[in-house]
C-alpha cells in the first residue's frame, strides 16, 4: 500500500519549491516595529506567506500537505508533522531553521536567503507563541515525559517493560465483579491489562498474578491499549453521560504521563499511534478527536460518523487511522492530517472492533452482524467476509504473525489462520465474550466476558489454563490463598516425586536383573566354550592314547611272534644238539672199540708181526680208527657249534621273552592310558553338559529378564505422565513461590 502522506521532512521541503519565492525587500513590517509590538499571524506573518508562499502552499495545492495561508492548517503542519512550534522555541522550529538556512534543505531552494528582517519577524512571531491575533494567548506546550519513538515492528532492544514495585492492593474491591469492558496484552512483556471499577488491573500473563492496580478515578475503562513498543498503557473511559478521558501511564513506574481529552461522555474507543505522538478517541458524541500526546492539544476532529464511535485503531506504521461506529459506519483516515482515505461499506450492523494486519495492508473489522471482514488499503475493497460468531462479533485482534483471534456473543472465541481458515475454538464461558487478547509470545489467549471473568487458554491445544478477575480480592486474602495453594503444590510435588521414583526404581531393578542375567550368560558362555575345548583336547588325547596302544599291541604281537620263532629255533637247536651228542657219543664209543680192537690186533701183531691177516686187519682197523677219529672230531666240532648255537638260541629266547614282557607292560600301560583318556573324555563331556545345561537355564533367565526389563509404551507413558505431572506441579510450586514472594515484598 502506498501512503503518499508518509514523506520525510527533508523531502517535503524539497517539494516546497514555491514555499518562499523571492521575498520583496519592501517588507510589510519593519523589524524595529515588530520588536516593539505583539507579532501575530493575521497582521504580520500571513501577508508574507500569502504574498510569497501562497502559490504552492494554499488550500488547493498543498505542496507536501502543507498549507500556510490558513492559521490552523499552518500550525497543524504537513505530512511529516508540525513545521511551526507554538512553545516559543524558534530555534527548533523547522520552518524557521530552513528559512534561516540553519538546516537542510534550505528555503527557498536554489535561491538566496530571504532578507534578515523578514527572518527576524518570523522568528519573533514563533518566540511569542505563534499567535493568530493580538487577542490570542500563547499556548505553550505541556511538558510531558513521553517522547516520540521510531515506528518499528521489531522487538525493542531494551528489556521488556515490567511494573517495578507498584501498588499491589486493588484500588477498590466490589461485591461483584464487573463485566470485562477492556482487555489488552503487552506485545513484548508478559503483561495483560483488564478493566476494573475505577482501576486498571495489570496481571502477569504467565503467573496470572496481579502485579499492580492503576487508579482510574475517571470511572470504568472502556478501552485499553498498550503502545506498540510496550512501554505505555492507554486507558479510555469515564462515566456515561457525564465525562470521559484517556489516560496514559508509564507501565514500568505507574506514573500518569498524560491525560487526554475532556469529554462530556465516556470514551468508548481510543488508541495511541505507533510513534507515541498521537492519541485518537471517540464515543457517544459521534466525533473522532485526535490529540497531540505531547501537548494535549487537539490536532483535528472528524464529525462524519452518524452514531457512537465504537472502534478506533492506528495502523502499525502510524499512517492510517480506522474508526467504526454503532451504525456500521467504517472510515479510514490519514493519521497525520485527518484527511479521509477510505469509506468502507458492507457491514449491516454496528462495528464492534477493528484491527490492522502487521503490514498495515489489511484492516479487519468485526460487527454485530456476525461477520469479520477484511479490507485492503490499495483501493479500499473488501477481500474477505467470514461468518464468525452467531449473534455478533464483539472483539477481534490481528497477531504479529498475521493470525487473528476473535470473540462473540456465542460465548466462544476463535483463532483464524492468515488465510481466514478456522484453526481452533475456545469455549468455557458462561456469558457473552466481550474482549480478546493474545500474549506477546502467542502462547496464551485471554478472553473476557460479561460476568467479569477473563479465561486463559493455551494457544496450542485450547486447554483452559486459568483465569483472572476484574475484581481481585485484597492483598491479604491473595497471600493466604497463595500460601494454601503453595502448601498443596509442595505436597503434590513430594507425592509425585515418590511416584516417579517408584516407576524409575522398578525400571532400574529390572534393568539390573537383566544386566546380571547377561553377565551370567556371558560367564557360562565362557565355561561352555572352555568345556568344549577341554572335550576336544581329551578326545584328541584319547585318539593319541589309542594309537599308542595300537602300536604297543602291534609291538607285543611282533615280540610274541619273535619269541615263538626263537623258541622254535631253540628247540631245533636243542634237538640237533641232542642228536649230535648221541652221534658224538656213538662215534666216541665206536672209536674206543676201534682203539681197543687196534690195541688187541697190535698186541696180536706184536706177537705175530708177520701175520698178514693181523697186519691187514690192523691196517683196516687203523684206517677205520682214523676215519672214525675224524668223524669224532667232526662230531665234536659240530657239537661245539650246536652248543654255541644252543647258547645263542637260549640268549635270543631270553631276550625275546624280555621284549615280550616289555611289550606286554607297554600294552598294559597303553590300555591304562586309553582307559584314563576315555574317562577324561567322559568327565569333560559331563562338565560340558553341566555348563550347557547351566547356560540354557541362564539364557532362559536372560530372556525372562529381558522381557521383564523391556520398558513398554505403557510404562513409558506412565513415567512420562508422572514426570509431566511432576514438572507441572514443580512449575506451579515455583510459580506460587515467586508470586508469594512478589506480593510479600
Amino acid at each position: 500500500m502506498m501512503h503518499q502522506s508518509l514523506v520525510s521532512l527533508p523531502i517535503i521541503f524539497r517539494v516546497m519549491g514555491c514555499l518562499l519565492v523571492v521575498l520583496c525587500t519592501a517588507a510589510a513590517i519593519q523589524a524595529e516595529e515588530a520588536a516593539a509590538e505583539k507579532i501575530t499571524y493575521d497582521q504580520h506573518v500571513a501577508p508574507i506567506f500569502r504574498q510569497h508562499c501562497g502559490t504552492c502552499h494554499n488550500g488547493n495545492d498543498k505542496k507536501g500537505d502543507l498549507v500556510l495561508d490558513n492559521y490552523n492548517l499552518a500550525i497543524q503542519g504537513g505530512a511529516a508533522g508540525e513545521v511551526i512550534r507554538t512553545d516559543g522555541d524558534a530555534e527548533n522550529s523547522q520552518l524557521y531553521r530552513v528559512v534561516a538556512h540553519l538546516a537542510e534543505p534550505v528555503m527557498p531552494p536554489n535561491q538566496p536567503k530571504i532578507p534578515d528582517e523578514q527572518i527576524a519577524v518570523i522568528k519573533k512571531w514563533i518566540e511569542q507563541g505563534s499567535l493568530q491575533t493580538s487577542s490570542s494567548k500563547a499556548k505553550l506546550k505541556k511538558q510531558v515525559s513521553i517522547s516520540r519513538v521510531e515506528v518499528s515492528s521489531a522487538r525493542p532492544a531494551n528489556a521488556p517493560a515490567m511494573p517495578e514495585k507498584l501498588q499491589l492492593e486493588p484500588v477498590t474491591v466490589s461485591t461483584l465483579a464487573g463485566a470485562v469492558t477492556a482487555l489488552a496484552a503487552n506485545p513484548w512483556a508478559p503483561l495483560v491489562a483488564v478493566s476494573g471499577h475505577k482501576q486498571v488491573l495489570v496481571y502477569h500473563s504467565t503467573d496470572l498474578d496481579l502485579l499492580t492496580a492503576l487508579p482510574f478515578p475517571e470511572g470504568v475503562p472502556q478501552i485499553l491499549k498498550f503502545s506498540r513498543n510496550g512501554e505505555l498503557l492507554l486507558a479510555g473511559g469515564g462515566r456515561g453521560g457525564h465525562s470521559g478521558r484517556v489516560v496514559v501511564w508509564n507501565i514500568r513506574t505507574g506514573e500518569r504521563l498524560a491525560e487526554i481529552g475532556d469529554e462530556y461522555d465516556s470514551v468508548l474507543a481510543a488508541d495511541i499511534s505507533a510513534d507515541n505522538a498521537q492519541v485518537a478517541l471517540g464515543g457517544p458524541k459521534k466525533v473522532v478527536r485526535v490529540y497531540s500526546i505531547e501537548t494535549g492539544e487537539m490536532l483535528y476532529e472528524k464529525k462524519k460518523h452518524t452514531d457512537w464511535i465504537t472502534a478506533i485503531e492506528f495502523s502499525p506504521d502510524g499512517v492510517l487511522l480506522a474508526t467504526g461506529d454503532r451504525s456500521n459506519g467504517l472510515i479510514v483516515w490519514e493519521g497525520f492530517t485527518g484527511r479521509e482515505f477510505h469509506v468502507l461499506t458492507g457491514h449491516t450492523a454496528a462495528i464492534s472492533d477493528v484491527s490492522w494486519s502487521p503490514d498495515a495492508n489489511l484492516l479487519a473489522s468485526g460487527s454485530e452482524d456476525g461477520t469479520i471482514r477484511l479490507w485492503e488499503m490499495q483501493n479500499g475493497s473488501q477481500v474477505r467476509s467470514t461468518g464468525a460468531h452467531g449473534g455478533g462479533v464483539t472483539a477481534i485482534e490481528f497477531l504479529r504473525d498475521a493470525r487473528m483471534v476473535s470473540a462473540g456473543r456465542d460465548r466462544v472465541s476463535k483463532m483464524w489462520d492468515p488465510g481466514g481458515g478456522l484453526m481452533r475454538q475456545f469455549a468455557g464461558h458462561n456469558d457473552i465474550t466481550t474482549e480478546v487478547a493474545f500474549d506477546g509470545d502467542f502462547e496464551r489467549l485471554f478472553v473476557g466476558d460479561l460476568l467479569g471473568v477473563v479465561n486463559v487458554f493455551a494457544a496450542g491445544d485450547g486447554a483452559l489454563i486459568g483465569s483472572i478477575s476484574t475484581n481481585p480480592p485484597p492483598l491479604a486474602t491473595r497471600k493466604g490463598a497463595l500460601a494454601e495453594q503453595l502448601a498443596a503444590a509442595n505436597n503434590g510435588v513430594a507425592a509425585q516425586q515418590g511416584a516417579v521414583a517408584q516407576i524409575e526404581a522398578g525400571i532400574a531393578m529390572r534393568q539390573q536383573a537383566l544386566e546380571a542375567a547377561n553377565a551370567e550368560v556371558t560367564r557360562l558362555e565362557g565355561l561352555v566354550a572352555a568345556a568344549k575345548g577341554d572335550v576336544t583336547t581329551k578326545e584328541a588325547e584319547l585318539v593319541q592314547r589309542q594309537t599308542e596302544l595300537q602300536l604297543a599291541t602291534q609291538g607285543l604281537e611282533q615280540a610274541k611272534t619273535e619269541l615263538s620263532r626263537r623258541e622254535a629255533d631253540a628247540a631245533i637247536v636243542a634237538q640237533q644238539l641232542a642228536t649230535q651228542v648221541a652221534t658224538h657219543a656213538e662215534l666216541v664209543q665206536k672209536l674206543a672199540g676201534i682203539d681197543a680192537s687196534v690195541a688187541e690186533v697190535s698186541s696180536a701183531l706184536a706177537a705175530a708181526p708177520d701175520n698178514a691177516d693181523l697186519v691187514a686187519k690192523k691196517a683196516a682197523l687203523v684206517a677205520e680208527q682214523s676215519s672214525t677219529a675224524s668223524l669224532v672230531q667232526g662230531a665234536a666240532d659240530e657239537l661245539a657249534k650246536l652248543k654255541e648255537a644252543s647258547r645263542l638260541a637260549e640268549e635270543g629266547l631270553a631276550a625275546a621273552k624280555q621284549v615280550v614282557a616289555a611289550a606286554v607292560q607297554a600294552a598294559e600301560n597303553g590300555q591304562k592310558q586309553v582307559d584314563g583318556a576315555v574317562q577324561g573324555v567322559e568327565t569333560a563331556k559331563q562338565v560340558l553338559k553341566q555348563h550347557e545345561e547351566g547356560y540354557a537355564a541362564a539364557v532362559a533367565t536372560q530372556q525372562g529378564a529381558a522381557t521383564a526389563a523391556v520398558v513398554t509404551p505403557e510404562i513409558m507413558a506412565q513415567l512420562a505422565a508422572a514426570k509431566d505431572q511432576l514438572s507441572k506441579l514443580t512449575t506451579w510450586a515455583e510459580t506460587l513461590t515467586r508470586r508469594l514472594a512478589r506480593i510479600s515484598q
